[in-house]
């Protein structure tokens, strides 16, 4: 009786163990979306959460308002099928570093941006392949949404390894005190004993403390419910909403820079 709770124990800890392994969840999560009859394009867009042309559009106006200069290094992190890649090849004219978990993913965006001189490259576990102090500006949009806490951490390490003096680190984040984001929340309850990506949410004090310890300062926080992001014409969204003016992502934004 006691081997078979004990071999259940460890059975379940196992399945635990596999569901916050990010890499192994998101590969799993993308094949599951490509077999799912919808064609190729759908599954792509999908893979990433959908709105893919609007959010895609203010995540590069959010580079922008944070001081990307045209001919600027940008490091995204959790490039995902280039959603961000694709709008951000109308405006940026230097050089570009896309990384993530899944090659179906990168080969995607590899393609539909047709950038020769920029790279997509498969992310290294928790590390970003590039050299000390090279990129004005390293992005994660909807990365540290499934993540742990400590990987976050250590993928902002990294950040600030490879940024310019001058340079800025930007996410996006769920937040508790965001009244639209307890319905994600609430889907991650019903989404226990599934294997959808985690949903991981940060507090601000928390932001802070990672902020301290790297020697990082917080620049701006923006709420995710509210209009912060210039747009430069009105923006249809795909739910057939107009941004005029400003736009939100629907995630809150960071902005951080050396202390």
């Amino acid at each position: 009786m006691l081997e078979t709770v004990a071999g259940n124990a460890l059975r379940a800890a196992g399945l635990r163990q596999d569901k916050l392994n990010y890499r192994w969840t998101y590969q799993r999560h993308v094949s599951r979306l490509k077999g799912s009859g919808d064609g190729l394009r759908s599954a792509m867009e999908a893979a990433v959460g959908g709105a893919f042309e609007s959010q895609g559009i203010m995540q590069r106006e959010i580079l922008i308002q944070a001081g990307l200069p045209k001919d600027g290094y940008v490091i995204d992190v959790g490039c995902g099928s280039g959603r961000l890649a694709k709008p951000l090849s109308e405006y940026l004219e230097g050089d570009y570093l896309g990384i993530d978990v899944v090659p179906d993913l990168l080969a995607y965006a590899r393609k539909m941006v047709a950038r020769p001189q920029w790279r997509f490259l498969p992310a290294p576990g928790l590390t970003i392949p590039e050299e000390e102090g090279r990129a004005d500006m390293v992005c994660f949009f909807s990365v540290f949404t499934h993540l742990l806490h400590q990987e976050s951490f250590l993928y902002l390490k990294e950040a600030r390894r490879v940024l310019k003096p001058t340079g800025r680190i930007v996410f996006s984040f769920h937040e508790f005190s965001i009244p639209s984001h307890w319905t994600v929340f609430e889907g991650s309850l019903a989404a226990i004993g599934t294997f959808k990506p985690l949903e991981q949410f940060m507090s601000r004090d928390g932001i802070a403390a990672w902020a301290s310890h790297l020697g990082l300062q917080i620049d701006a926080i923006f709420d995710g419910d509210k209009p912060h992001i210039p747009l430069p014409k009105p923006l249809l969204l795909e739910n057939g909403q107009t941004f005029e003016g400003k736009g939100f992502l629907g995630q809150s934004v960071c902005v951080l820079s050396l202390q």
